[in-house]
């Protein structure tokens, strides 16, 4: 069967299937109103069940040989008390590794961005992803009930979490001391975030995130690499404040638009997934994280 792309379906159930996933809407808001566009046989169901992710292919096996990787668990006083996550390196590791990390969308440590974190071991780094839903289970294996969890979060709780995991993995012995950090979607905003709360941070790579207050702007010492996709209205709507804000407060940041693709073009476990975009802006982001974590 050939993988469906973002190019097959109308733009206006992409904008809808936005607007579910960020809680916009209901699945039955999606779903009534999708009905009308499915055509040929496709059910409203059917839609969003192909606009879902499918996990059956990671880039990085869990077992690769390559890699190293295991589930930690550190506290967060000022969180919500423990933070788990997956920590992962390069299993032939010579000296001492740059650090990143890995901050995931709105449902939590999925398959996806545990194979994130392994794609970032090959490159040569220690990747480190937490899980925002450990306080309440940890990611439930199911998209939309990790959804459901996700609005559930204390989320300045779940702010300091970031920040005490970013702290801690900066600590690790294997490591070099430089930390980066990248994010996708709600880790994208959290990238932000970590940007004007952390000073000792040298870089964060934000996907398609949502952009901090403008008066926190002037906190920010890490240099920014900022990705966004060119269909993307929700989050661009917020750059043109943010680029001035980081003008005036004399920021380094480089600001890149991926034309003509969706909001999670980078996510190649769903239709949105844009095979050049994201490419291009994982070279970006690799190369960044080797010149400004070196």
């Amino acid at each position: 069967m050939t993988r469906k792309t973002a190019a097959d379906f109308d733009p206006e159930v992409l904008k809808l299937f936005d607007q579910y996933v960020h809680g916009g809407i209901t699945r039955r808001d999606f779903l009534s109103s999708a009905t009308r566009y499915a055509v040929g046989g496709t059910t409203a169901a059917g839609l969003l069940a192909t606009l879902s992710p499918s996990f059956a292919a990671p880039v990085v096996n869990a077992d690769d040989r390559r890699i190293k990787a295991r589930f930690v668990e550190l506290p967060s006083p000022q969180g919500n008390g423990t933070v788990r996550g997956y920590l992962v390196s390069p299993a032939d590791a010579k000296g001492k590794l740059p650090l990143v990390l890995v901050v995931h969308e709105n449902r939590g440590l999925n398959p996806h961005i545990e194979d994130i974190a392994r794609r970032l071991a090959l490159d040569g780094f220690i990747a480190f992803a937490p899980d925002a839903l450990f306080t309440l289970g940890g990611y439930p294996g199911d998209e939309d009930k990790a959804r459901a969890l996700f609005g559930k979060l204390d989320q300045p709780k779940t702010r300091a979490d970031f920040v005490a995991a970013a702290r801690w993995l900066q600590q690790q012995p294997e490591g070099n001391g430089k930390l980066g950090v990248v994010g996708f979607c709600f880790g994208g905003g959290i990238s932000n975030y970590l940007a004007t709360q952390l000073p000792e941070l040298a870089a964060a790579v934000p996907f398609y995130g949502g952009q901090p207050a403008a008066a926190d702007v002037a906190r920010i010492k890490a240099h920014l690499l900022i990705h966004d996709a060119g269909n993307d209205e929700r989050i661009r709507a917020g750059w043109p404040a943010y680029e001035q804000a980081l003008k005036d407060a004399g920021a380094n940041y480089q600001y890149h638009v991926y034309p003509g693709v969706e909001h999670g073009f980078n996510n190649d476990t769903t239709p949105r997934y844009d095979a050049a975009a994201a490419k291009l802006a994982w070279q970006r982001t690799t190369d960044f994280f080797r010149a400004r974590l070196a």
